[in-house]
């Protein structure tokens, strides 16, 4: 499919799209901006003045890029420069505020939406904010966006990027209009080898290996600190259960069912991965007849979560924010997102925390990572959701075994880290 092919689908599509965000927005809560100014390029009457100097533009689409951005972020604020950072979701965006709150303040970072992918729409966006150089987290290739930045000459790169064996085979429809895309990429900082050689299978030319970004994520010390004191006021072992996807929560919780009371004193943490489905969530562990405390009736601190009686199965962890939390108070992680075929999630974070971790068998989107983890040690596979409750068990039951992990969980990330500094230094001449 050639560039002018894929506007024309992209227009007929449209209505359809908006039609999904509006579903999506609905469910998940928060202000999306669906038919603001912004997603079509034009400027907003309530945004600020232009930035001073030509902004790096950061564009995280969702709340795992947002996280994962949140250390190269941070290098360039430090570095005084100004920041654009654009979402797509509403998740994503309410994660960078959260982030960066201190930098909004002071107007060195402000957040708007990418704009939707036609033509006018990226001219306008490119014209106003004049960024020095746009840099696209994971695997966010627009071709109209790439294609306006090389007629106005703004250097564009894709960094920690990821490109799995799947997204090789479905990127077969783009044709040219993928393809030209990377090809116009001025650089293509890759997480792994195989990344790097399904990108130029791709198209994309300039290819380096940099690393991950999300292993420099540093955890939040006051969440840290408050979940290891929640744990220790428990009493309870703790497993979290972080990062469910759709189908997941009925899966774990009837395996939690099977396997409560017989002298276990075990209280669950369950984690979905997006807002939309915690009350979904939180059904389902009701009709396998759990009870269920829900972490939003604290107080929105991560050392305010009530007391917890022998009584209570499982909380669910309702808020965002605060998985460094739930990773500090948990004696295991079961990262899932990978117990459907859907690909796995981050679970680079449950490592640095020094949990041990268990995932299941679909982790393709964390190909190297989970097999890199599963060889040093600090990551154990199981076949599915009762399987991974069971690893998760036995290692309660086996305090040698489970520390063993957790520190080599802890070092493994330790030793991967490094991204960014690698990746700012294949930027220098932009920045």
């Amino acid at each position: 499919m050639r560039r002018g092919a894929y506007t024309l689908a992209l227009y007929a599509a449209a209505p359809l799209v908006w039609l999904w965000m509006a579903r999506r927005a609905r469910r998940a809560g928060g202000r999306w901006g669906i038919f603001s100014a912004a997603r079509f390029g034009r400027p907003d009457p309530a945004e600020p003045a232009p930035f001073a100097r030509p902004p790096v533009w950061v564009h995280a689409v969702s709340l795992g890029e947002t996280r994962a951005a949140q250390p190269l972020v941070q290098a360039l604020l430090e570095r005084g420069l100004p920041v654009l950072l654009t979402h797509t979701t509403a998740t994503g965006r309410a994660e960078g505020a959260r982030l960066f709150p201190a930098a909004i303040a002071a107007g060195q970072l402000r957040q708007t939406w990418l704009p939707y992918d036609f033509p006018p729409a990226v001219r306008g966006f490119l014209e106003r904010y004049a960024p020095r150089c746009g840099l696209l987290i994971e695997r966010e290739v627009w071709p109209n966006l790439l294609a306006r930045a090389r007629q106005q000459g703004v250097h564009m790169a894709l960094v920690s990027a990821r490109f799995s064996a799947s997204s090789l085979r479905q990127a077969g429809w783009l044709g040219e209009a993928l393809r030209g895309a990377l090809a116009g990429l001025d650089a293509v900082l890759a997480q792994t080898p195989e990344d790097a050689r399904r990108l130029e299978q791709a198209g994309a030319r300039r290819v380096q290996v940099t690393g991950n970004l999300k292993f420099d994520l540093a955890l939040p010390a006051g969440q840290v600190q408050a979940g290891k004191a929640w744990r220790q006021a428990l009493g309870r072992p703790v497993v979290a259960v972080a990062s469910t996807r759709e189908g997941e929560d009925a899966l774990f919780a009837q395996a939690m069912r099977v396997r409560a009371g017989g002298g276990r004193p075990v209280l669950y943490v369950l984690i979905p991965r997006h807002p939309q489905r915690f009350d979904d969530a939180a059904a389902q562990l009701r009709d396998a007849g759990l009870s269920c405390l829900r972490r939003s009736q604290a107080a929105a601190r991560a050392d305010a979560l009530p007391p917890v009686d022998g009584a209570v199965d499982v909380v669910l962890g309702d808020t965002l924010g605060e998985m460094a939390f739930y990773y500090a108070a948990a004696d295991v992680a079961i990262v899932a997102g990978s117990f459907v075929p859907l690909g796995g999630q981050n679970l680079i974070e449950a490592c640095a925390a020094g949990v041990p971790v268990v995932v299941g068998p679909h982790t393709f989107n964390f190909k190297q990572a989970a097999e890199d983890a599963i060889a040093a040690g600090a990551v154990l596979r199981a076949p599915d959701a009762p399987a991974a409750l069971d690893a998760a068990l036995a290692l309660l039951d086996d305090d040698e075994r489970r520390l063993a992990i957790g520190q080599a969980a802890r070092a493994w990330a330790a030793t991967h880290a490094g991204a960014t500094e690698r990746t700012l230094r294949a930027l220098d001449d932009w920045l």
